[in-house]
């Protein structure tokens, strides 16, 4: 499933309707289509996020919402663990728990992604 964020609404793309076809986006479903079983089973969302400027693949874990952001130029592949601050007036909090570099081509993000998360213990 794919959703779009923009102005603070959420809504859902279709197919190739109303989806980004963007170099970004395509890797994204790419790689979200090479996810190993466990990693789709938990619900793996590409989400192309307008208001913070990034293109990812959300994974809804146990310990919370963890997001695999696509590059931007020559920066790497963020895992980022997204979480609701105790300060209110902050929101939701993102924190860079792992960083995979672009030498690698679409598995190769996919199984490091899901092999970090599953040895983390974010994945159930």
């Amino acid at each position: 499933m794919e959703i779009r964020i923009s102005g603070g609404i959420v809504r859902r793309t279709f197919g190739g309707i109303d989806a980004p076809m963007t170099p970004v986006a395509i890797q994204a479903r790419t790689i979200a289509n090479l996810l190993p079983l466990m990693c789709q089973r938990l619900g793996a969302t590409i989400v192309h996020n307008d208001d913070d400027r990034y293109t990812g693949i959300r994974f809804d874990t146990k310990a919370g919402a963890v997001v695999l952001e696509m590059p931007k130029a020559n920066e790497s592949y963020r895992l980022v663990h997204e979480f609701i601050a105790p300060d209110p007036t902050t929101g939701r909090v993102g924190k860079v728990i792992y960083q995979i570099p672009q030498l690698y081509n679409a598995n190769g993000i996919a199984l490091m992604a899901s092999e970090f998360l599953r040895s983390r213990g974010f994945l159930a």
